[in-house]
C-alpha cells in the first residue's frame, strides 16, 4: 500500500507518517518546501503550491489512499487576512487534488480529510455524535463547514470519503498543550472564564494510531477523534499545575480580558461542548489513553 500524506511535517503528519512507516506502508508527501522534500526508501517528498495551482503529479503514482491534513494553523491570532488564509488553505488544497485527480490518471480509493470539532455548538448538556444536525454558529464552524464540502466533491469520483473531526490534540512536541503549560510554569496559570466549560481532546498517539485504524478498516464517513473522557478547562489547569508542581493562585480570568489579549482567537478557550467517540470504538477502535491524568502524566514524564 502507498498513502500520500499532505500537511505530513506538521505535529500530525510527522506522527502519522512515522507510524506509518513502522506499519511497512510507503509514503509519498507533498510539502511547500523544496527544503523538506526527501528521497528514502519508503518515503518520498514532492513539491506543491495550492494557492497557486502547482502540484508534482508524480506524487499520486502508485498511491491508493489520501490523507489530507494541510491548512494554516488556528492558533495564529485571527486577523481578518488569516482568517480568510486559515479556510482558503483547506479549500484551496482540497481542489488542486480534487481536479488533479479528475484530471489524470490514478488508482486512488479513498481520501481521508481533517476536520474540526467546532462543527458542533456549545451546549454543556448535549452529547454530540457524529450524526448530530446541530451547526454551530462562528468561525471555525464556518471553517469546518466549508472543509467538509471540499472533501464531499471527492464522492463524485466514487472515492470514499472519511472526514476526521479533531478535538485539541495533546503532544509533547508542541500545539495546545504545550502553550496552555507556558503560563502555568511561570506561575501564572488560571481557568478562562467560568472554568466550566468542557473540553474534548485526545493524546496524539491515538489520533495517529485512529487514522492508520479508518485506513486499514477502509472506514467510510464522518468519525469523532476525540477520547472517552472529557474535561473542564478548571480541571486541566489545575491537574497540570499538580503535575508539573506549580502553584494556581491567580483568580479566573475574564473572557473580556483574554478578547484583548488574543481577540477572536478566545473563541478556542471557551468552547463548551461534549462529543461522543461512540462510533470510532464500537468499530474496533481501543485507545491507548481514554482518560486525562493518564494522558497528561505520560506527556509530562
Amino acid at each position: 500500500m502507498k498513502v500520500l500524506i499532505t500537511g505530513a511535517t506538521g505535529l500530525i503528519g510527522t506522527k502519522l507518517t512515522n507510524v506509518l512507516l513502522e506499519k511497512g506502508i510507503s509514503v509519498n508527501f507533498l510539502t511547500t518546501s523544496s527544503l523538506k522534500i526527501t528521497d528514502q526508501n519508503k518515503l518520498q517528498g514532492y513539491f506543491w503550491n495550492p494557492s497557486e495551482g502547482k502540484i508534482d503529479l508524480n506524487s499520486l503514482i502508485g498511491v491508493d489512499v489520501i490523507i489530507h491534513l494541510a491548512g494554516a494553523s488556528i492558533s495564529k491570532r485571527w486577523t481578518k487576512s488569516y482568517k480568510q488564509e486559515i479556510i482558503e488553505s483547506r479549500v484551496h488544497s482540497s481542489n488542486l487534488l480534487f481536479n488533479s485527480l479528475k484530471k489524470h490518471p490514478h488508482q486512488v480509493k479513498h481520501i481521508l480529510v481533517a476536520s474540526g470539532t467546532a462543527i458542533y455548538p456549545d451546549n454543556p448538556t448535549t452529547v454530540y455524535t457524529e450524526a448530530s444536525t446541530e451547526i454551530a454558529l462562528g468561525f471555525l464552524s464556518n471553517v469546518v463547514i466549508k472543509w467538509e464540502e471540499s472533501a464531499d466533491q471527492f464522492e463524485l469520483l466514487n472515492l470514499k470519503v472519511t472526514k476526521i473531526r479533531t478535538g485539541i490534540v495533546f503532544a509533547k512536541e508542541g500545539g495546545a498543550l504545550q502553550e496552555m503549560l507556558k503560563p502555568i510554569q511561570l506561575g501564572l496559570g488560571a481557568a478562562a472564564g467560568s472554568g466550566k466549560q468542557k473540553m474534548s481532546w485526545i493524546h496524539l498517539t491515538d489520533l495517529a494510531n485512529f487514522y492508520l485504524f479508518i485506513l486499514q478498516n477502509e472506514l467510510e464517513g464522518t468519525f469523532n477523534a476525540v477520547a472517552p473522557e472529557t474535561i473542564s478547562n478548571e480541571e486541566l489547569t489545575s491537574m497540570l499545575a499538580k503535575l508539573i508542581h506549580k502553584p494556581l493562585f491567580l483568580p479566573h480570568i475574564p473572557r473580556f480580558v483574554l478578547q484583548l489579549i488574543l481577540g477572536d482567537m478566545c473563541e478556542l478557550l471557551f468552547s463548551d461542548k461534549l462529543i461522543s467517540s461512540q462510533k470510532g470504538i464500537a468499530n474496533g477502535f481501543k485507545f491507548e489513553f481514554p482518560k486525562v491524568k493518564e494522558a497528561l502524566e505520560e506527556l509530562l514524564k
